[in-house]
């Protein structure tokens, strides 16, 4: 009896160590999954780095030969490469305008039919009136700051310190500009970018701020790309306790073209090999920052480019790879870029062959935050949401192709029309098209064959599209158009 007993015992304890195992068990799951319910109500970090001038096939994942981007190639792989994403003009204002404020730049006057840009002797920029991504994300409390080229404005009123960000270092517009060499003409300006002086970091008087003060004037644009990346990372070291937002935006690969000693003559493609890869660098070191502060879950970081190569630079300017033209022109190559959206834990990792825009950006990460979008505007942004965190198609069907405030060009799904066409700085010069130039892009990315003839209604719908749009459109007051 005591052995049956002692067995009884045995058999009871065992059972009941079991389940306060199964109990403990079922206790630390839930846990896990509060812990998971908790973090994922925390609002996430958002790092945007946008590259200057970088054309769709700049990047060794999106098939450059001898252009190494290994951190871009490896962000690529743990995120989402998108290949049918579109930035807001083709040219560097405008396209920065849409980013800021998730419209297209016609609605905000960041387009012009005078001047294509800001300039260093422009009495304007971005209105006080938009609400930029900073501002929008500053209503739930994030830190912000802006790192590299804005090209919305150089006067105090419209620097980045006035439009949401609390911090701001690097050159209010383009590399290139604040030259004391004049640029006569066309041809004089090409014969420039062929002569010693525009190797000369002195010929380019540009000043670095910091806020809104010079600190460094011409800038140091050996250094420049370098010093960017060390600001980006002390950012984020110093704010990893905050939900924050890091806009980087590189001056490079814009030209003229500048390395540090570290990069410079390392790249099988040349100086533009080495600026490439030294911004490449940079997001490595972003990256691992992240990873190394414990924030690479709560992170969505998003890599593209302005626009696209700046092709009449020749070997200096980049590529588009098999996309047609480059920037300044409403053809694939001036506004489609190479996109990656890394979040490790949040984001379905893939390739995803959906259309969207930089205009996205302020409609998703607005969501993300919980910060309700604003009612007393037009907005042009989809949430990528779906798409990123669930693979599910994306709800943007439509890209509209302004030059200046002219729209040149409508896509819709899979096809494009060309309303009209021009080159990008020269012949062939402008050409209004009836019936438009159509192109079966997911076909035809190259936009070689032109396939109106046999596809009528899919013209009709486009043009059904454009007068829906522009019933609803009411332009901003031009920005641009005053110098001197």
């Amino acid at each position: 009896m005591k052995v049956n007993t002692i067995r009884f015992m045995n058999i009871k304890l065992f059972l009941t160590l079991a389940f306060l195992s199964w109990v403990g068990t079922c206790t630390g799951q839930q846990a896990n999954v509060d812990q998971v319910t908790q973090r994922e109500d925390v609002p996430p970090n958002f790092v945007v780095i946008f590259a200057d001038d970088l054309g769709y096939g700049d990047l060794s994942s999106y098939g450059h030969p001898t252009i190494h981007t290994k951190n871009l190639d490896q962000m690529a792989v743990e995120g989402q490469k998108w290949t049918n994403f579109y930035v807001g003009s083709s040219v560097c204002t405008p396209s920065r305008a849409a980013l800021m404020t998730g419209r297209l730049p016609i609605r905000n006057g960041m387009t012009s039919k005078v001047n294509r840009v800001l300039f260093p002797d422009s009495h304007k920029g971005l209105p006080q009136s938009e609400i930029t991504l900073a501002e929008q994300l500053k209503k739930v409390d994030y830190v912000t700051a802006c790192i590299g080229k804005w090209h919305l404005g150089h006067k105090e009123e419209y620097l980045p310190t006035s439009q949401g960000f609390d911090y701001y270092f690097g050159i209010p517009y383009s590399n290139d500009m604040d030259n004391i060499i004049p640029f006569r003409s066309t041809q004089g300006y090409i014969d420039f970018w062929k002569s010693e002086e525009r190797k000369d970091i002195n010929t380019f008087n540009v000043p670095l701020m910091r806020n809104t003060e010079i600190v460094e004037r011409p800038a140091d644009q050996n250094t420049l790309t370098k010093r960017y990346n060390e600001e980006a990372v002390q950012f984020i070291r110093k704010n990893k306790e905050k939900p924050f937002f890091l806009y980087l935006a590189h001056n490079l690969p814009h030209v003229p073209l500048f390395a540090s000693k570290d990069f410079l003559g390392t790249s099988d493609r040349g100086l533009y090999g080495d600026v490439v890869e030294e911004i490449d660098h940079g997001v490595g070191q972003i990256l691992a920052e992240l990873k190394n502060s414990g924030l690479d879950k709560n992170t969505i970081v998003v890599f593209t480019s302005d626009n696209g190569p700046w092709l009449i630079m020749n070997q200096e300017g980049g590529s588009a790879g098999l996309l047609r033209e480059g920037k300044g022109s409403t053809w694939e190559g001036g506004m489609r870029e190479p996109c990656i959206f890394w979040g490790p834990g949040r984001i379905q990792p893939g390739l995803v062959t959906q259309i969207g825009t930089t205009m996205d950006l302020f409609t998703t990460f607005s969501k993300l935050a919980n910060v309700p979008l604003p009612e007393d505007r037009q907005m042009d942004g989809n949430d990528l949401g779906p798409t990123l965190f669930e693979k599910k198609p994306s709800e943007r069907k439509e890209v509209f192709y302004y030059r200046g405030d002219e729209l040149y060009a409508v896509r819709l799904g899979a096809f494009k029309a060309h309303f009209i066409t021009e080159g990008a700085y020269g012949p062939p010069m402008r050409e209004e098209h009836d019936p438009p130039l159509l192109y079966n892009l997911e076909v035809d990315p190259s936009e070689k064959y032109n396939v109106a003839e046999s596809n009528p209604d899919v013209i009709e719908q486009i043009k059904a599209l454009v007068k829906i749009h522009n019933l609803n459109l009411v332009k901003g007051e031009d920005q641009l158009k005053d110098r001197g």
